[in-house]
């Protein structure tokens, strides 16, 4: 009976020491990162970071994919996990917010204004994650059409798979403009603030946290709860994130 116990405990033991797997959206990738590393030096393991756009995480998530919490850059595709069960009930909760800016390489100094916009931008490349599905397309595209310039700007864009894929096709001067994050701007020494989008142009930037339902790692909870303390957030704040 003692050698069952023990090897229920040592069974315990070495469930509790396995790192979370997190899903998280591509403009994360700095912040997140710093969570992991301050969650590890508290004596935990180092969560494992999996970063994407959110509607490739999510589409992982619907196809079966293992993992224990979700950190989406809008709340449509976390609205697509609660609405298919996948969600650990009363986990998902309000995080970060944020803004949405053209960027264009440190070389150019050009100042954009809601006037200049539209032309600026449809005379060259636009690069911008993919607005049917991305949400920092989706933010993007909303936000062109409420000023105007869409239909001058679309057939310039080019449509990357994520912002950050966006933000490399302007670092590498591949476009002349992108529409980013305020925060993956200020990750990049590459390129520089052209103007940022007024924040009545487009719906709300605002990040979810979730634990999903399949999760079964007992790490995972204690870092969603880190991730949403004080201490998390001001980790978030200091890239640049609005947290709420």
């Amino acid at each position: 009976m003692a050698c069952a116990v023990l090897g229920f405990a040592s069974t315990m033991v070495g469930a509790q020491q396995r790192p979370p797997l997190v899903l998280a959206a591509a403009s994360l990738q700095e912040s997140m990162t710093a969570a992991a590393d301050a969650w590890a030096a508290k004596g935990h393991p180092k969560p494992v970071i999996s970063f994407a756009a959110s509607s490739s995480l999510a589409r992982q998530v619907q196809a079966g994919g293992k993992a224990d919490l979700f950190a989406s850059a809008d709340e449509e595709w976390m609205d697509v996990l609660e609405r298919g069960g996948l969600l650990a009930p009363g986990t998902r909760a309000a995080w970060l917010g944020n803004r949405l800016a053209v960027v264009a390489p440190v070389a150019n100094p050009v100042r954009l204004t809601v006037q200049t916009l539209a032309p600026t931008l449809a005379r060259g490349a636009l690069a911008m994650a993919d607005p049917a599905s991305v949400p920092a397309g989706k933010y993007g595209k909303a936000a062109l059409e409420r000023l105007g310039a869409w239909d001058a700007v679309a057939p310039r864009v080019v449509r990357a798979e994520n912002v950050r894929a966006a933000l490399a096709l302007v670092e590498r001067g591949a476009a002349p403009y992108g529409i980013v994050y305020a925060t993956d701007a200020r990750a990049s020494a590459g390129v520089r603030v052209a103007g940022l989008f007024p924040a009545a142009s487009h719906p709300p930037i605002r990040y979810p946290l979730a634990r999903l339902k399949a999760s079964t790692n007992p790490e995972a909870e204690g870092f969603r709860r880190f991730l949403l303390s004080s201490s998390g957030r001001a980790i978030f704040a200091r890239y640049g994130f609005s947290t709420r």
